[in-house]
């Protein structure tokens, strides 16, 4: 048997929505599972998808060859999380603007939003969802390096980016707090490891910036 989640959908009898919000919408459907039962009511977040970006740069002085967890930097930012009362240190991250947005492109506009930067190469590091048992969020999680400074014009932030905090850590630094349970947001976490891992490997074996998310996620209707 081949380790590899596939596409699957159950017969779905009914499907409502039950609130539109701003960002995602709360939906429940009837689902039947089995001919020999009724169906199930289930009732999750109709969510549009989001990326995330690993900013990683060599520390100043080190070899950017190094494959040493302490040679290498990664960009965090700290920003508030209203549904958990906390300030969180995530990698920056941010939603589809609309159903089939290209995340790359989405990826870069949020490098440039919250950190004012940008990347010669981009690779997939992991994609994955975020609460399969209750939402229908996916995300990707992309590997930025060479990065610099953005040509041209500041984004103007508001709302909880405005006060955005931005710092490089080392991948030790940041595993550390992570196994130590000071990191908390998925993103950051996927990221981080799944980076370190990488590093070890020297980058190969990464996906390109076109390959497919599968299984592909589903569009869901309002």
């Amino acid at each position: 048997m081949e380790l590899r989640d596939e596409n699957s959908s159950f017969p779905v009898e009914d499907h409502q929505l039950i609130y539109q919000g701003k960002v995602f919408d709360f939906v429940t459907d009837s689902v039947r599972l089995h001919a020999d039962e009724e169906a199930v009511q289930r009732d999750y977040l109709a969510h549009p998808g989001a990326v995330a970006i690993a900013a990683v740069r060599p520390v100043s002085g080190a070899d950017s060859s190094s494959r040493e967890i302490s040679d290498w930097e990664i960009l965090l930012v700290r920003q508030y999380r209203h549904p958990v009362r906390a300030l969180l240190w995530e990698v920056p991250a941010g939603l589809l603007d609309h159903q089939g947005e290209d995340r790359l492109e989405a990826a870069k506009r949020e490098l440039w939003e919250e950190a004012n930067l940008e990347a010669k190469t981009w690779q997939v590091l992991v994609d994955f969802f975020t609460s399969p048992g209750g939402s229908s969020e996916h995300l990707r999680v992309f590997l930025a390096r060479e990065v610099s400074a953005a040509r041209g014009q500041r984004f103007e932030a508001s709302e909880e980016e405005r006060d955005m905090v931005t710092a490089w850590f080392t991948l030790k630094q940041a595993r550390d707090a992570l196994l130590a349970g000071k990191i908390h947001n998925p993103s950051a976490m996927a990221a981080i490891l799944s980076v370190i891992e990488s590093l070890r490997q020297g980058w190969q074996g990464l996906r390109e910036v076109s390959a497919p998310f599968a299984p592909d996620p589903l569009e869901i209707e309002s």
